[in-house]
């Protein structure tokens, strides 16, 4: 018997010594990330954030198994400035993505602008380490074949270059304005070729789904890297669904969209779950900015970013602080928050450790590794210093831990607290304990106010403000003669 037992043992020994090299190549595996990019969806728009209108079970799934993120910020009001950062690591004065004199602040159709490709994106980053790069959904970073996904570190690109309300018949209302007149009809690319022109925008979601799962399928035995940036709800009052959404939520159709997006996200993780990848993959969902909200803002139905303060397209809490889960089954801690500042720069320094790339080193990099707050390290602070708000080229806010500070302002063309002919005193908000930025502090706490004013002086040196260059800043890019991107224009490119 004792014979037998030992012959036992050291089968068992043996065996662990010939699966543990398997285990180890497991576990050495890069992993894969997955960025769900929402589009003007707010703070209170699914359920894990507190919404009791739209249904979102697969997002009560992700939260319930991840880590929801109640502090994660993006780095402006509106959808180009905010992707650059995404995309760069970078705020958008940074790299000069934050306004130009023909668009203004979101570029449009035609634009001769788009992001440098001398910037290095997360995607070129990846790339250094084998990782196939995918990109499906609204890119705008600028339509013309320089600026495009695949000009930018993507291998593959299926979607539309820029917002889905930006078709031909909103340019032909526009006439000469923006060259409104000769906007195409809404182009959906493969890769730097146009292939449908005119988009029946009902199916972008369910048709980017697919494509995504596709995505998914076909690279599972690699690293990879899927960048997820959806159509909807975006920028129109009435946002779209297909056929097994429009109509079904208790929402109008800004419900029916977000309904649908929670089914498209609860794709993928089954998706990941089946191929047996799902311990190798950080996805994260987020949105672009905050909801644009109805006129009356007990509404919900253009979205909600209650209960914090404001809407979107401004450099109020409700457009800038998102709702965001991460998903890592074990590596992230399920059932937990993070209530820290990060923010969409921190992505590319993050991804770039995890597979052990090298962030760049010949240009500032405003985002920061966050690693120990989406790994829930006990004791884990957040890396910022100071995080700056701006609308366009105007500095109008800084935050550091707990406080906001609303600078003083001689004119703006748009704030969320002051009026016009208001804006000569700051104000101080602790958007931790006042969420909804409803008792200014600032006479009560004028050292902290001194302090963030000091901040903000930093910010304007380095990233500029209104009528003052930074010492920092880099420049989009710019060509001349650009062209309508068609079936036309793009099928010989």
């Amino acid at each position: 018997m004792k014979a037998l037992l030992n012959l036992l043992t050291l089968i068992c020994l043996l065996s662990g010594l010939f699966s543990n090299p398997l285990s180890a190549a497991e576990s050495n595996r890069k992993p894969n990330f997955i960025v769900i990019f929402c589009d003007n969806l707010g703070y209170g728009d699914i359920e894990p954030f507190g919404s009791t209108v739209n249904r979102t079970p697969c997002l009560n799934r992700m939260a319930r198994e991840g880590r929801k993120f109640t502090h994660f910020c993006v780095t402006a009001g509106v959808c180009t400035p905010s992707r650059a950062s995404i995309m760069t690591g970078c705020y958008s004065q940074r790299v000069g993505m934050h306004w130009n004199p023909r668009d203004g602040q979101v570029l449009r159709p035609i634009s001769p602008y788009g992001l440098n490709p001398e910037e290095v994106t997360v995607a070129e980053v990846l790339k250094q380490k084998g990782y196939k790069t995918g990109m499906i959904g609204k890119w705008h970073l600028g339509d013309q074949p320089p600026f495009l996904p695949t000009k930018q570190g993507f291998d593959y690109f299926y979607g539309i270059p820029y917002s889905d309300d930006m078709t031909q018949a909103v340019g032909q209302r526009l006439g000469d304005r923006l060259d409104g007149k000769n906007w195409p009809p809404l182009p959906v690319m493969l890769n730097d070729t146009v292939i449908r022109a005119g988009v029946d925008r009902n199916l972008l979601t369910k048709d980017y789904t697919e494509k995504a799962v596709e995505f998914i399928e076909q690279n599972k035995d690699e690293p990879f890297f899927l960048y997820f940036p959806q159509a909807m709800p975006g920028s129109t009052s009435k946002p779209f669904a297909s056929d097994a959404f429009r109509g079904k939520s208790k929402n109008g159709p800004w419900g029916d969209s977000i309904e649908e997006l929670d089914w498209s996200t609860g794709q993928l993780l089954d998706k990941l779950v089946e191929l047996g990848i799902d311990d190798d993959t950080l996805v994260i969902w987020t949105s672009d900015n905050g909801s644009p909200m109805a006129r009356d803002m007990n509404s919900t139905e253009r979205g909600t970013n209650k209960p914090l303060h404001g809407r979107g397209y401004t450099t109020s809490e409700g457009a800038f602080r998102v709702p965001t889960i991460m998903w890592w089954p074990g590596r992230v801690p399920a059932d937990t928050v993070c209530t820290e500042l990060a923010t969409t720069m921190d992505l590319l320094p993050t991804f770039a450790d995890l597979a052990g790339a090298k962030v760049p080193t010949d240009r500032i990099i405003d985002g920061h590794d966050i690693q120990p707050l989406i790994f829930g390290t006990e004791g884990a602070k957040s890396p910022y210093d100071a995080f700056y708000y701006y609308a366009m080229d105007q500095l109008q806010a800084v935050r550091k831990g707990p406080w906001k500070l609303f600078v003083p302002l001689k004119e703006f063309s748009r704030h969320p607290h002051f009026k016009k002919g208001e804006g000569s005193q700051p104000l101080l908000f602790n958007v931790v304990t006042d969420i909804s930025c409803e008792h200014n502090v600032a006479d009560q706490h004028p050292e902290i106010v001194k302090e963030l004013q000091a901040l903000a002086e930093k910010g304007r040196a380095d990233l500029g403000d209104t009528n003052r260059p930074g010492a920092n800043q880099r420049k989009a890019a710019h060509i001349e003669n650009p062209v309508p991107p068609t079936l036309k224009t793009t099928s010989t490119k």
